[in-house]
C-alpha cells in the first residue's frame, strides 16, 4: 500500500504542472505552439480525390483542391482561389439561385457545414457541432436549407450517419434519420 501511495503522490507532483495550465482555445487558423511549417506554393493543371459542382447557369465551376477551394470559368481559363490557408476546406455545393456556395471546413474546430458568396466572401458557419462529425451538405430546393450527414463512429473507418436539415441562418438542426448502429463511439 505504501509503495502504491508513493507512486499516486509522485504522478501528482509530476502532473501538476499540466493541470495547472489554463486550457486556451483552439483555433485551427492560427495554430498555438512551436509550430514550424513552411508554405508551399505549386501550380497543377490537373487533381485527384476533388469534389466539384457546376453553378446553376453552367458559368463556373467550383472545387477543392489539397483542402482549398477554388472557381473556374466552365470554358477553361485560371483557376480563382476563394478558400485558402489552414483550415480543411471540401465539398462546394452551388445553392440553386447561384448565389451561395456550402462547403465543409474544419475551421471552427470539426467538420462543419459553412456557406459563403459565390466570390469567397462573407464565410458563415452553419452547424456548431463539437463531438459528431458533418460533412456532404446539399441545398435543398428553396435555397433556405442545407441537408448534411452527421456521422457516428463504430469498428468501421467511416461511421454510418443521420441525415440532418440545417436553416442558412444557423441552429441545432432539425433531425431527419436515425443512426441505426446499437454502441457508439
Amino acid at each position: 500500500m505504501r509503495k502504491f501511495l508513493i507512486v499516486w503522490m509522485v504522478g501528482i507532483f509530476l502532473l501538476s504542472p499540466l493541470l495547472a495550465q489554463e486550457e486556451t482555445d483552439w483555433n485551427v487558423s492560427e495554430p498555438n505552439g512551436d509550430w514550424e511549417f513552411d508554405q508551399v506554393n505549386f501550380t497543377t493543371d490537373e487533381g485527384t480525390w476533388m469534389n466539384l459542382d457546376v453553378s446553376p447557369d453552367g458559368s463556373t465551376i467550383v472545387f477543392d483542391l489539397l483542402g482549398d477551394i477554388y472557381s473556374i470559368p466552365i470554358h477553361g481559363g485560371s483557376a480563382k482561389p476563394l478558400r485558402t490557408g489552414m483550415p480543411f476546406d471540401v465539398q462546394p455545393r452551388f445553392s440553386p439561385d447561384g448565389e451561395w456556395i456550402s462547403f465543409t471546413s474544419d475551421a471552427g474546430g470539426g467538420d462543419n457545414i459553412w456557406v459563403m458568396k459565390r466570390d469567397g466572401t462573407e464565410p458563415k458557419q452553419i452547424t456548431k457541432e463539437t463531438f459528431r462529425l458533418l460533412n456532404n451538405a446539399e441545398w435543398m430546393p428553396d435555397g433556405n436549407f442545407l441537408i448534411a450527414r452527421k456521422h457516428f463512429s463504430s469498428g468501421r473507418s467511416l461511421g454510418a450517419g443521420e441525415m440532418w436539415q440545417y436553416h442558412i441562418s444557423g441552429g441545432d438542426g432539425l433531425q431527419l434519420t436515425k443512426e441505426k448502429m446499437t454502441s457508439r463511439m
